[in-house]
Formats: structure tokens, C-alpha cells, sequence
């Protein structure tokens, strides 16, 4: 297949790519000069593309200033926006078959188990971004597949969570977040990246599944579980006021989350390699 990939730089699209590539797809990334520029340069890029995968997005984990949470805003809904608009202007027969969108699990309310039924949506910033992020790409034609993941927190050898927290570890320095009982909805890169092939290559229907572990755990565990695949203490208590005081409003993304279930997923037929927490870093820590 012929793929295009927004965001194909980052952490992600880096990954989702070289495995698309060794399946034997022809992969490129459309450049942030289309996605924000003339439609009709857009348009032409993308025709006769078999599949879009939509990644674009910038770091949402930063201060919520004015001109951040502007770009956090406009990185995602008018980049879909206008890939909405140019495969509308595209003829039928040079329109792409799927079109794969990144999603985030901060649609959701905490303080519940959400499932993709819930419309019980958080009613701030995230929620807002998320919401118009997923309505965008509803004003895609009917006859294109639309798949939608919404992704958990990705754990991975080359995830920043997991390189920013192995030093810390390393020097028995690992600890919760605040009460640590807050949930924590993970990802493995090796499935996050097979449920994209998965819908690339074999998933046929229009759907939004919630992309995170089978195993539900806190904070608390996955600290626990760290310390133990690195066979190191991890006693301290990172205070809630701390992270206030760096991310600002935006610390509620390490301090809150819903709990999430994937067995919508599970029932459509993908297989999660790494279902439990103790698998998953068993793998990136080994």
C-alpha cells in the first residue's frame, strides 16, 4: 500500500513507520508546510494514497500558556481540518481507502471505568481538544474507513516516560505521583504500533476503540513493578504541589486519569502481545 503519515518524526510515526516499511508498504510523511498551507498543494500530495495515518499533534505535557495551548489546539484540529478538506476535493476513485487517527484517552472524565460507549467527557481543556479533534474527521466521505485509537500512556524502550524515569530508578530515586492511586492506562509501543497495522491491514469497518492494556493499575503499581524489573527501592513520594509548580494546570495529565477498558479491541480480534504491566517492562528493561 501506498501510506502517508502526519507526524512522521515523532516518536510515534517513527516506530508505526519502520514497521510499516519492513511489511513491505511504501511510506512517506506529508510535511507541516501542506498540513497548515494551501489546500490544493495538500490535495495533490495525498491522491491515490492508499491509506492516511494521522499523528499530528504537539506535545500536550507542557505549561497551558495562552500560545501553547493555541498550537496544542490547532496542531490537531486544523491539520485534520484540512486533510478533511483536501480528500473532499479529491475525486472519489483518488481518495484514500482508510485514514488511521491518533486519539487520546483524556477525552474521558476520571473518577470512572470509561468504555467507547461513555460520553462521559471531560468537560475542560483536554476534553475540548479531543472532542473537536474526533468531530473533525467526521466530515470525512462516508466510503473511507475511519479507525480512531484512543491512546493510553505509551510505554517503550525509546518512550520519553521511560527514559526520563530510568536514571531516576537506577539511583533508588523512583517514586509514586502524590497519593499514587490514580490510574494508570498503558500502552506498549510493539502493540500500539500492531493495533495501526492492524487496522491498515486488516480491520474493515469504521470504529473507535480505546487503545490501552488489558490490566488495569495505578501509579502505585506501575512504580512498584519499575523497582522491581530494576531490583531497585523506590520509596519517595513525588508531591502533587511539585508538579503544580512545573506543568502548571497541565500536571492534572500525571496527577488524574480514567480508568480505561480495551475489550472492545480484545472482541474485534486484536491481540495484545504485552497485556500486563509486568510483561511490558519486562521487555523494555531487559
Amino acid at each position: 500500500m501506498k501510506i502517508k503519515i502526519t507526524g512522521i518524526n515523532g516518536y510515534l510515526g517513527t516506530i508505526i513507520k519502520r514497521q510499516l516499511i519492513s511489511n513491505g508498504h511504501e511510506v512517506s510523511g506529508i510535511s507541516r508546510n501542506l498540513l497548515y498551507g494551501d489546500i490544493d498543494g495538500l490535495q495533490k500530495e495525498i491522491q491515490k494514497t492508499d491509506a492516511i495515518i494521522n499523528l499530528a499533534g504537539a506535545p500536550i505535557l507542557q505549561r497551558w500558556t495562552k500560545k501553547n495551548k493555541q498550537l496544542i489546539y490547532d496542531s490537531r484540529i486544523n491539520t485534520a481540518a484540512n486533510l478533511v478538506k483536501a480528500i473532499n476535493k479529491l475525486k472519489p476513485k483518488e481518495r484514500p481507502k482508510r485514514f488511521i487517527s491518533a486519539s487520546a484517552i483524556g477525552i474521558y472524565n476520571s473518577g470512572a471505568i470509561q468504555t467507547e460507549r461513555s460520553k462521559d467527557f471531560d468537560s475542560g481543556f483536554v476534553g475540548k481538544v479531543v472532542v473537536d479533534w474526533e468531530n473533525t474527521l467526521k466530515q470525512l466521505p462516508s466510503s473511507i474507513q475511519l479507525t480512531i485509537f484512543r491512546i493510553g500512556l505509551v510505554l517503550g524502550k525509546e518512550a520519553k516516560t521511560i527514559t526520563k524515569l530510568l536514571l531516576p530508578f537506577k539511583l533508588g530515586l523512583g517514586g509514586k505521583i502524590g497519593s499514587g492511586n490514580q490510574p494508570f492506562p498503558f500502552i506498549h509501543e510493539k502493540d500500539l504500533v500492531n493495533a495501526f497495522i492492524w487496522a491498515i491491514e486488516k480491520y474493515e469497518m469504521n470504529d473507535t476503540f480505546n487503545l490501552v492494556a488489558p490490566e488495569s493499575i495505578n501509579n502505585k503499581q506501575f512504580t512498584k513493578e519499575m523497582a522491581r524489573q530494576m531490583n531497585r527501592p523506590a520509596f519517595f513520594t513525588i508531591p502533587v504541589f511539585m508538579l503544580n509548580l512545573i506543568f502548571g494546570k497541565a500536571a492534572v495529565l500525571l496527577t488524574e486519569s480514567p480508568e480505561v477498558t480495551s475489550d472492545k479491541i480484545i472482541k474485534a480480534g486484536f491481540q495484545f502481545q504485552y497485556p500486563s504491566i509486568r510483561s511490558a517492562l519486562n521487555e523494555i528493561i531487559k
